[in-house]
């Protein structure tokens, strides 16, 4: 779901240094923020070991700055949560691209500070529910009836620093801003609930909260409700909303009670519900309101000052899915007792177990460096989201998690950096997809909110839920992840064809009778569209449950689907050729039901589009293509790159036509399918052309700055693929292979809790890294896995991490290595025996 215009981006990120990465300013009161002290290291106890303790960063949080990519169409969520945590509280704006409430420009106004956010998303504004706003004073003598309630009257901006940046400050658990009206805002969170801290400046009279029940994001409310308990000052609310990126709606519940910080708060001193710019003092509920469709609905409270001081008040904002005293129930029992410095302390713990198992030294590393590792890490735990016990459409035991957001942009590197470190939350998501496609008869691919939302390219809870199985089927009962079930799930997906693919499933029965998904056939279970994409996407999972029925030893499934896995052939033209390079022919093409094929110029979807198209969602667009070119998508065949350069004419040509893709700007860093791309000369057995081709990329779109993501961050795609590049890996999905490159680190370790193992990999003769990605000492000449000399320097197996190793690399300025002597040095193909 994208994109940025890629022509800005180029002269953005030239001048990337002018925008400052956020630090803590000065002008900010410090109210006990948690502990934000530098980052500190030391070394392991005790005797040396076989696979020695590397020294620990005891704060990784600290090194986390949550402010990258929150302009220019990164839509980062910058607010507090916990890992996957379902309430995301933060601050909303008017900016046009508030796809996650925030932005970092300071010309933009504050309009609340809503409960749920999603993190990096394209297509409608998502969510940005139940803001609640603060006021000081209301125009004419400060009466009560003539407050400014609605999003245009009430919106304040922030307080500026010297650099320009607004006064905001950002750590995870944490948010805090200062208003240009004098009010202090801060926020951090529980799973289920929001705990807001409001101080107001001495000698403020009348200090206001607005409860706002129908704000969201794209302004989609209806059937709103509404409570206000003049004795306790409670307010209870909901309100129906329209799904972001699909054609359903949903209902969310919230609950609000206000406590004083420090002073006896009492019941509201004035209290009503609100209509436009008009409250109507001591009414109680929203049916004492003439509404019509479009109106802005919400309760206003007033309460007495602190008599000396500031007056701080706290607002404890409980939210749900299911009503709105389930919210209440959350909020009591997640924060009984309004400690704010309590649960962000909680919040700052949980991240830093998190990211605290993936430890790296920084010797001759730009620091930079690191807080781009650990942020792009960061964000790869903000979704999906855990909303286990908020399911309205079923009664289940089983987690429940949602804003999957979608698997198509996820399933290449998020779900497989969760297998290096934190399998127990996987396995979670994975039971959730199962009990999902249990009761709806299919594995979800896109969701937000409790509501199924369009499809992009494929069914992709396929590659995910055998990345998973892959990886721990040894452990999958321990994790109380049913295997039958699983398999059940993708079996499921891969021959029943549902009532409307562009929701969940595949367009199964065509594509299982010819081999491929032709181009003029109007099935009325779905729209035309996207028939080369769904194709290859369906082969690579084709491919992921033939992995899944081997290890359960299913062997006529596993010929059965790795056949099916080899249906990209069926769309492979070698007659077309590039515009201007008819030395590069042969690419996916459309194909008719009677087996002719149709024409996409190679340059659609691209920059270079003749006819500028994007290929997003769009009925009309029967091209073949989504979001990606011909030119991306003919090197997209994960499981048999050797098919793919034999097709392509060999390794020359293969070799050629990546570099022509990566010069010509047919790559597009913020695409999901363009990911592997600068890692595919492994294949061609030239991975110095990998490495340096992964570390120009990181080089010339990915920094610290708020302008640090080239596109959207998709959920955290972009940051498991930047956290990835960094550690020197790239991987395989629902396979036991990851592709090796050059840590940016001297050494890098990953801890898998689940497996009680921890793998180093470290870098002999590590010299730092190049500052355009050009050269260096990072190229791998040899490697070994606990002393012994390992078989490849292109790729590593799961076994390793399995068990837990010592991997180190022999590092050299030599571009030209290669993979290895014998045919076990290059990555698995299934065309050529790998995978068995």
């Amino acid at each position: 779901m994208k994109r940025t215009i890629r022509s800005s981006v180029w002269s953005l990120l030239l001048c990337a240094c002018s925008f400052p990465a956020y630090t803590y300013a000065t002008s900010h009161v410090r109210r006990n923020d948690a502990t934000f002290a530098n980052t500190l290291v030391t070394s392991a106890p005790g005797k040396p070991t076989a696979h020695p303790s590397p020294p620990t960063i005891q704060d990784p949080a600290s090194l986390v700055n949550l402010f990258i990519g929150v302009i220019n169409g990164g839509h980062v969520f910058p607010g507090p949560t916990l890992p996957h945590g379902m309430a995301k509280p933060g601050m909303d704006t008017d900016s046009p691209g508030n796809h996650a409430g925030y932005d970092g420009d300071a010309r933009f106004n504050v309009t609340g500070f809503s409960q749920l956010h999603d993190d990096g998303t394209g297509g409608a504004v998502p969510l940005s529910n139940f803001k609640l706003f603060p006021l000081i004073s209301c125009p004419t003598g400060d009466t009560f009836v003539e407050c400014q309630t609605t999003l245009e009257k009430r919106r304040v901006l922030r307080k500026v620093l010297s650099d320009g940046s607004p006064d905001d400050f950002a750590s995870p658990g944490y948010f805090s801003t200062n208003l240009t009206n004098g009010i202090r805002v801060e926020l951090t969170a529980t799973r289920r609930t929001a705990l807001h801290r409001y101080t107001f400046p001495a000698g403020v009279v009348n200090p206001r909260l607005i409860i706002d029940f129908t704000n969201d994001g794209s302004r989609s409310a209806t059937s709103p409700e509404g409570i206000i308990d003049s004795k306790t000052g409670r307010v209870m609310a909901s309100a129906r909303f329209e799904a972001s990126f699909g054609p359903g709606r949903y209902t969310a519940f919230t609950c609000v009670d206000f406590k004083g910080d420090g002073f006896t708060l009492g019941p509201p001193t004035e209290h009503g519900m609100w209509l436009e710019n008009f409250p109507v003092k001591n009414s109680v509920n929203v049916h004492q309101l003439y509404q019509s469709f479009a109106n802005q609905i919400g309760a206003l409270l007033t309460f007495a000052p602190r008599k000396q001081g500031p007056t701080t008040i706290l607002a404890r904002v409980g939210v749900s899915f299911i009503s709105a005293e389930q919210a209440c129930s959350n909020a009591e029992e997640e924060i009984p007792k309004f400690d704010f410095d309590g649960v962000q302390k909680t919040a700052r713990a949980a991240w830093n177990d998190i990211l605290s198992r993936i430890q790296v030294k920084t010797e001759n590393v730009d620091p930079e460096t690191t807080k781009l590792f650990y942020s792009s890490l960061y964000r790869t735990h903000i979704s999906p989201a855990d909303y286990t016990g908020e399911n309205p459409k079923w009664n289940s035991t089983e987690p429940y998690y949602d804003s999957l957001y979608c698997n198509w942009d996820t399933y290449r590197t998020l779900y497989p950096l969760m297998s290096l470190h934190d399998p127990e939350n996987f396995a979670r998501i994975v039971r959730g997809m199962i009990n999902i496609q249990q009761h709806e008869g299919w594995l979800p691919e896109c969701r937000g909110a409790t509501a199924q939302h369009y499809i992009q390219g494929g069914s992709n809870a396929d590659p995910i839920l055998a990345e998973f199985f892959v990886k721990f089927h040894q452990q999958a009962k321990a994790l109380h992840v049913d295997a039958n079930a699983l398999y059940n799930a993708l079996v499921t997906d891969a021959e029943k064809q549902p009532p409307n693919f562009n929701l969940m499933g595949r367009q199964a029965n065509i594509l299982n009778k010819i081999g491929y998904i032709p181009s003029d056939v109007w099935d009325p279970a779905g729209t035309n569209t996207k028939q080369v994409s769904r194709t290859l996407e369906h082969a690579f999972g084709d491919f992921a449950i033939s992995q899944v029925a081997k290890i359960l030893g299913k062997k006529q499934d596993v010929a059965k689907f790795a056949k099916r896995s080899e249906n990209f052939h069926n769309v492979w033209n070698p007659n077309v050729t590039a515009p201007g390079r008819p030395d590069i022919s042969g690419f996916f093409q459309p194909r008719f039901l009677n087996g002719t094929f149709n024409f996409t110029d190679p340059r659609h979807c691209s920059v270079h589009a003749p006819d500028t198209a994007t290929c997003f969602l769009d009925p009309e667009n029967t091209d073949g293509f989504y979001e990606s070119s011909p030119f991306v998508y003919s090197q997209y065949v994960p499981h048999d790159t050797a098919a793919l350069i034999k097709l392509q004419g060999g390794t020359e040509k293969f070799i050629d036509r990546l570099n022509f893709i990566m010069d010509e700007d047919f790559f597009d860093s913020t695409d999901e399918p363009s990911q592997q791309i600068p890692y595919m000369f492994h294949y061609a057995n030239r991975p110095g052309l990998s490495i340096q081709r992964s570390r120009q990329v990181i080089a010339q779109f990915y920094n610290t700055s708020i302008n640090g993501l080239p596109g959207n961050d998709d959920s955290g795609a972009m940051g498991s693929y930047v956290a990835f590049y960094l550690a020197g890996l790239y991987p395989l999905p629902a396979t036991s292979q990851i592709l090796l490159g050059s840590p940016y680190f001297p050494e890098i370790s990953f801890k898998n809790p689940v497996l009680g193992t921890t793998t180093t990999i470290r870098s002999k003769n590590f010299k730092g890294n190049p500052t355009n990605g050009t050269g260096g000492n990072v190229f791998v000449k040899s490697v070994t896995i606990d002393g012994k000399p390992w078989k490849s320097n292109c790729f590593l197996e799961w076994e390793a991490f399995q068990k837990g190793s010592t991997i180190e690399l022999e590092l050299t300025d030599d571009i030209n290595v290669t993979c290895g002597r014998g045919a076990g040095a290059l990555p698995a193909s299934l065309s050529t025996g790998g995978f068995d």
